[in-house]
């Protein structure tokens, strides 16, 4: 993206999983549970996962990319606030992200968990505003759809 512009983008993705909500809250919610499928992945190293959860409770992620990766050695942060939190239903946090320091984005995300037959179906509304060296919204969707459906594996694994 040209220096100075800024590229807005909504998204909204739908899950269901097999357990109920206390159950896909507590993978949401707990540390040591997120850690497995938020913050791990193939192309980074992970180096800093904190995760303080309560509004007002800060979260911080720190990567570096792999060799395999399209930018090797560079260091990827992720640090959010949890803004609002209703256990079992719903949980919202703000959000910039930072590739070698430079900030590329800056998100909104709201995780709503509604009772159903089946267990448990899940709304994630990301609201993202996308600076120069940014992803962009098409792979940013991409990598939410990743980590929901490595949600799904923990919670029915």
């Amino acid at each position: 993206m040209p220096d100075g512009h800024v590229t807005h983008a909504t998204f909204t993705i739908e899950r269901s999983y097999k357990a109920d909500p206390a159950r896909v809250f507590e993978a949401l919610s707990d540390p040591a549970i997120k850690r497995r499928w938020y913050a791990a992945n193939d192309q980074t190293k992970l180096v800093a996962f904190e995760s303080d959860f309560w509004p007002g409770g800060v979260q911080h992620l720190g990567y570096r990319f792999g060799d395999n990766s399209p930018f090797p050695g560079v260091s990827l942060t992720d640090d959010g606030i949890f803004q609002t939190i209703v256990p079992d239903s719903r949980i919202v946090t703000t959000s910039r992200m930072a590739i070698g320091g430079a900030p590329m984005s800056v998100s909104l995300t709201t995780l709503e968990l509604f009772p159903s037959g089946e267990g448990t179906d899940l709304l994630c509304t990301n609201q993202v505003a996308f600076f120069e060296n940014a992803d962009g919204p098409v792979m940013r969707e991409h990598g939410w759809r990743v980590l929901l459906d490595k949600l799904g594996e923990v919670i029915e694994g």
